[in-house]
């Protein structure tokens, strides 16, 4: 086999052995998934809008900290440029 075969097969059985564990962490069974394909699609459909609906309230409450921060600090940037620039 060439070097780029074995790569590629390595690389699948990574990224197959993550799948695998995700599919478990969300309770998904190999036969769940060939039985009811449509309706485990709108599962995991589900499932990532709920976590991106979780997760917006931390990016919010970062957000609250890390904005006011960056803008000092391109305000800061922006002085020194200009200053420079004179």
């Amino acid at each position: 086999m060439q070097k780029s075969a074995v790569s590629t097969i390595v690389k699948l059985a990574i990224v197959s052995l993550l799948v695998g564990f995700a599919l478990v962490f969300f309770g998904i069974e190999p036969s769940d998934l060939v039985k009811s394909l449509g309706s485990t699609v709108v599962s995991i459909y589900q499932l990532v809008l709920e976590f991106l609906r979780s997760s917006m309230k931390y990016v919010l409450i970062g957000a609250v900290v890390v904005v006011p921060i960056w803008l000092v600090f391109y305000l800061i940037g922006l002085a020194k440029r200009k200053k420079s620039g004179s």
